[in-house]
């Protein structure tokens, strides 16, 4: 653990492993795909209503695209958004394919425990999402479609998908949040990966010192501006009743 001269405070994320955390609104993360090839699934819920949660087909119809980059917001099955892309060095990222479930990983790369391996072994992002969600009395029907950073997917003729295998060393992204949010991650592999061998790329993540609003470049989109002002309703009608 350490920190850098812009952030509060730093982590990495090994791979096969997992985590979460609360974001207050305003604040940033900084994730940074270290050797390049990492897939890092991500899930967001309001803390202050777990049922308000990370909405992947608004997300993607509202703002008309099938890949996510920089200035694009991400957003919860009420219409608000949790966060917005600020800054994106890698590009393309996923938010259709889900997360490989345990059976996948050892069909793909074989069954390896931790009691075999310890922090080595072959852990699947399903389940990884289940231990995190368990921790907010969370469970398998508050699963969602997941954003999967790091991982590009695109579609042929036929309607085929594929990850592209290109890494990227370095990449990294940076989401700008407008409403506090419940994130939970993991860094296991996709479920189109078509790596040989368990990736083992790290993930750093940062949470960034400075606080602000959703930068400009995220609310060209008259739909984000329209969630913008669900946001701002949601907030003035949480201080009404917290003034009462």
């Amino acid at each position: 653990m350490s920190q850098c001269q812009d952030s509060l405070y730093q982590t990495e994320l090994p791979a096969g492993a997992h985590w979460s955390l609360r974001i207050k609104s305003g604040s940033a993360l900084r994730l940074t795909d270290v050797e390049g090839g990492a897939n890092l699934g991500m899930l967001f819920y309001n803390p202050e209503d777990l049922l308000e949660r990370y909405n992947a087909p608004d997300t993607l119809k509202c703002q008309h695209t099938f890949r996510l980059t920089s200035g694009h917001c991400l957003y919860s099955d009420m219409g608000r958004i949790f966060c917005g892309i600020e800054h994106d060095s890698f590009g393309w990222h996923d938010t259709v394919c889900g997360t490989m479930n345990a059976q996948q990983t050892t069909e793909r790369f074989g069954a390896l425990s931790y009691q075999q391996a310890r922090n080595q072994r072959h852990q699947n992002g399903y389940d990884s999402f289940l231990v995190e969600l368990a921790k907010y009395g969370l469970g398998k029907r508050d699963m969602a479609a997941c954003l999967n950073l790091f991982s590009k997917v695109s579609v042929n003729d036929n309607g085929d998908l594929a990850r592209d295998p290109q890494p990227h060393p370095g990449a990294s992204v940076t989401l700008r949040f407008a409403m506090d949010t419940l994130v939970i991650m993991h860094n296991c592999p996709h479920p189109l990966s078509e790596e040989q061998r368990y990736p083992r790329s790290p993930v750093t993540i940062a949470l960034l010192a400075d606080s602000a609003p959703l930068p400009a470049h995220c609310l060209l989109q008259a739909e984000n501006q329209r969630g913008q002002a669900n946001n701002a309703l949601y907030h003035h009608t949480a201080c009404c009743q917290g003034a009462h």
